[in-house]
């Protein structure tokens, strides 16, 4: 006898960060799902059935078991976490975790993650690493202007966890895989420790062989 069909499928690539945060407020919820692993980097988004449900071509997806789909990342924590307490209720409140995780996908993950992508999942000879200085130096920005953050409030989505921290997490922490360094930033560190030891934390998937031999083999800074 076959077992029911989860309620919902994610499309998504294990060492993505925007697939992570999905997977980790899945979790988190204690949602059932089943995982359906998708290699963007080697052109599985770009297939005729893919596109046909995500035209756009990207990770993560998921659809309901009624065939309907949702794309965006950050579109896909507040549906999760609608009336949950990992969205806040207030609306001021929930503006301001809103404002963070805007804030993620225009100033912070379009720097710290493609620094992290061209040091990890491009040949050591490609002409995009002529960018990574300019990444480096907006990742930077980003990244101190959350420690600013910090040094006053313990969470971004409110005053307890939530959605805007599960969207920064998940390329923040791993942000040394694009040469940055977390060190200088002492209540970044602690915020990151403080997720890690939230209910139910899953850590990302390790990159593959391949990906770490080239992030060793990197250019330092």
């Amino acid at each position: 006898m076959s077992s029911p069909r989860a309620p919902l499928t994610v499309y998504g690539m294990s060492t993505s960060g925007n697939c992570y945060k999905v997977r980790l407020l899945l979790e988190q919820l204690g949602t059932r799902y089943a995982w359906q692993e998708v290699d963007s980097a080697n052109g599985q988004t770009r297939t005729a059935d893919y596109l046909a449900k995500n035209p756009n071509g990207k990770v993560p997806m998921v659809e309901r078991d009624d065939g309907r789909v949702l794309v965006e990342s950050n579109a896909i924590l507040c549906w999760l976490a609608e009336g949950t307490p990992f969205l806040p209720a207030d609306a001021w409140q929930r503006a301001q975790a809103l404002s963070w995780m805007f804030f993620e996908q225009y100033s912070h993950e379009p720097y710290v993650a493609v620094a992290r992508f061209i040091r990890g999942w491009t040949p050591l000879d490609s002409p995009r690493r002529a960018e990574l200085p300019r990444l480096r130096e907006r990742g930077d920005a980003a990244l101190a202007v959350m420690a600013q953050h910090l040094d006053q409030h313990r969470w971004f989505t409110g005053p307890d966890y939530g959605v805007a921290d599960i969207a920064l997490y998940a390329y923040t922490h791993c942000a040394a895989d694009g040469g940055f360094d977390l060190a200088r930033w002492p209540s970044l560190q602690d915020w990151l420790h403080r997720v890690q030891g939230t209910p139910g934390f899953v850590p990302m998937a390790a990159v593959e062989a391949a990906v770490r031999t080239r992030l060793a083999a990197a250019e330092p800074g």
